[in-house]
């Protein structure tokens, strides 16, 4: 039997992982509804590549403004989105927009603090709370027993640095304090909000997309933003209730909390 058409929101979506996950999304996750593609300035030149692919895909992709630090950007984009939806609603978020600050804990500003909290943890959790009535109607449209996320699910993108466990060994290579700290405190936002909406079906996971080359991950990082996102997604097509509230990595290997 055919897979019903899924729709799909990504933050972060006009450059690095993002870009990628629209690129490849396209690709290899048919059939898809509606792609929804969300960054903070979609008329900018940061966004270029990003609009070139919607102007080839006018049907699917739908170029969304949404500034994840921004609670009411992020109320408007949801406004926006839902009128496009109609009743079938949207099957799977993809929270990837994060900032990336280097400071230690000596040279650490409250500032520097606070945004990272505010894109990172905040944003993601007000992107939940505004599209969860979407998730919620995807999840009982779909007629599909337990979780997926072609039926309903929110993936954030969080790291292996923000393991509490695996920081005295490799705190030194990578100090980023802000980061670090808001990725844990994504960690536990997710553990949250899985333990909070399995009842209604809805997966919640997270998932570590390597050391990346991209603007945040550098020039010197291990793998390219093409073959993360094809385990990514790969791992995203074969989820169940399983992975609700796991971390994984993006070859599907657990990372210590």
């Amino acid at each position: 039997m055919t897979s019903k058409p899924m729709s799909v929101l990504i933050t972060g979506a006009n450059r690095g992982l993002g870009l990628e996950m629209v690129r490849q999304m396209l690709e290899t996750q048919g059939p898809l509804s509606l792609l929804f593609a969300c960054c903070r300035d979609p008329e900018g030149p940061k966004a270029e590549a990003l609009q070139a692919l919607a102007k080839t895909h006018k049907n699917t992709i739908k170029v969304i403004h949404m500034d994840t630090a921004d609670r009411s950007s992020i109320k408007r984009s949801a406004q926006q989105v839902g009128s496009l939806l109609g009743e079938k609603g949207l099957n799977l978020i993809i929270n990837n927009a994060a900032i990336l600050t280097h400071s230690t804990v000596a040279n650490s500003t409250p500032e520097d603090m606070a945004s990272a909290f505010n894109t990172n943890v905040i944003g993601p959790m007000s992107v939940i709370q505004e599209f969860l009535p979407f998730l919620r109607a995807a999840a009982k449209d779909s007629g599909m027993p337990g979780m997926s996320c072609r039926k309903a699910a929110v993936v954030s993108i969080s790291s292996t640095l923000g393991s509490i466990q695996v920081t005295p060994q490799r705190y030194d290579g990578f100090m980023a304090v802000p980061y670090r700290v808001s990725k844990a405190a994504l960690n536990m936002l997710n553990a949250c909000a899985a333990a909070e909406l399995q009842k209604e079906e809805i997966l919640c996971t997270l998932l570590h997309p390597g050391w990346v080359r991209t603007d945040m991950g550098g020039a010197n990082a291990s793998i390219d933003a093409q073959e993360s996102v094809q385990g990514m997604l790969q791992l995203i097509n074969s989820m169940t209730e399983k992975h609700n509230g796991a971390l994984l990595d993006y070859k599907g290997q657990s990372i210590p909390w």
